[in-house]
């Protein structure tokens, strides 16, 4: 075990931000480490925080609204970098992580103010508006894919792929292979989109089903996310056309379903498309259309190109383009184990334990390598990202 350091973490106020800062931290801790985190009032509600893990709620500023709203965000962004100062000098921080979100910000000042070592994480495949500002500032960034884009040019040196952190339960898939499927076997569909489902699925997903051939249907189990709207219209749906369906707001047990599944319809939220790279499932991936500088799509980027999933821009995801993916995939022979070891191999599983060597190792002397990437297939990707990046930046 490593000496004892004190580690600030600093994340924005949405579960995308704040688990996998509960991640570092609960390795951080594991380590023999104190940690602190810093977020708003949103993201001390989202469960998952380390017991051990104190909080601290800072003023942090959204920068929106024209030029009033601006005004009211620089001041309370400057409250709270004055406020992280303080905390920093008391609490004597050996390295400062950023995860991202107007909530971090703050720290991530007052860490330059106090010559700090600052590390970001970005969990999408685009950087987002406060790591992409402060990324030129910091000692090292930790990302999850190779296809990285809007990463400043001319601050490559410092990229790191780590990955995002997925749950002890999901590695445990990866460990348990793909499940198998004999030619007359059951089929097994997940469906899920998002923590609040999606309604595209709801439509999309069921009509296509009804266009498969009945050999197909008969051997075929759906579990589906849906909207609460939406549950009823499903479920009758599925009765109509005799598929065995369950059908939920929110999947409780993902892991066990995740484990169950041959393929995934989804979304393409980070922790989703990490999930599901590391538990080897193959997937079609909807990105939501109106997410923040189109990172879903970019998300998937890596994956598709494996050949572990395929993925539909939502104007395009159409029942009978649905249908044609699900039917080759099922009946095709070999297509579904090809696509699940092509999407494993996407898969970091040692995200978290990564990025808390690349962490530490900012508290080591220079001779110190980070976070164990230096073997040919980690340092190769690192490379890549570093192409894509310039072939890729806008």
């Amino acid at each position: 075990m490593s000496a004892t350091r004190h580690f600030l973490l600093a994340a924005g106020g949405t579960g995308g931000h704040m688990l996998p800062a509960y991640a570092l931290a609960g390795e951080l801790i594991a380590r023999g480490h104190r940690v602190a985190l810093v977020s708003d009032d949103r993201g001390l509600k989202i469960p998952g925080a380390p017991a051990e893990m104190e909080t601290h709620v800072l003023p942090a500023g959204r920068v929106h609204g024209g030029p009033v709203g601006w005004l009211k965000a620089a001041l309370a962004i400057r409250k709270g970098r004055r406020q992280a100062i303080d905390l920093i000098r008391e609490f004597d921080p050996a390295v400062v992580v950023g995860f991202g979100g107007y909530p971090s910000l703050p720290s991530l000042l007052a860490a330059g103010a106090t010559r700090r070592p600052r590390v970001l994480h970005e969990q999408n495949a685009v950087l987002g508006r406060v790591n992409r500002m402060m990324a030129p500032r910091v000692d090292a960034v930790a990302v999850a894919y190779r296809n990285i884009q809007r990463y400043p040019v001319g601050h490559e040196a410092k990229l790191h792929i780590t990955g995002n952190p997925v749950r002890d339960e999901i590695i445990a898939i990866r460990e348990d292979g793909f499940p198998p499927l004999p030619e007359d076997g059951i089929f097994r569909l997940l469906v899920v989109g998002g923590s609040l489902g999606a309604t595209v699925l709801s439509e999309v997903v069921p009509a296509a089903i009804a266009m498969l051939p009945r050999a197909l249907l008969d051997r075929l189990q759906v579990v589906q996310q849906c909207r609460e709207d939406d549950l009823e219209a499903v479920r009758a749906r599925y009765a109509e056309l005799g598929v065995a369906a369950e059908c939920a707001s929110y999947i409780k047990d993902f892991p066990d379903r995740l484990r169950w599944a041959h393929m995934v319809i989804a979304r393409a939220g980070a922790s989703t498309v990490a999930e599901l790279a590391c538990a080897g499932r193959p997937a079609i991936f909807v990105p939501y259309p109106s997410a923040m500088d189109d990172h879903q799509t970019w998300n998937v980027v890596d994956l598709v190109e494996a050949g572990g999933a395929i993925a539909f821009q939502q104007s395009a995801f159409t029942p009978a383009e649905v249908a044609k993916h699900i039917q080759r995939m099922a009946l095709e022979p070999g297509a579904l184990e090809e696509a699940a070891t092509r999407a494993a191999s996407c898969g970091l599983p040692d995200a978290t334990r990564d990025l808390a060597d690349l962490v530490e190792s900012l508290t080591a002397p220079p001779m110190m390598d980070v976070i164990r990437v230096g073997t040919p297939s980690r340092s190769a990707a690192v490379a890549g990202g570093v192409a894509a990046t310039r072939a890729g930046d806008r």
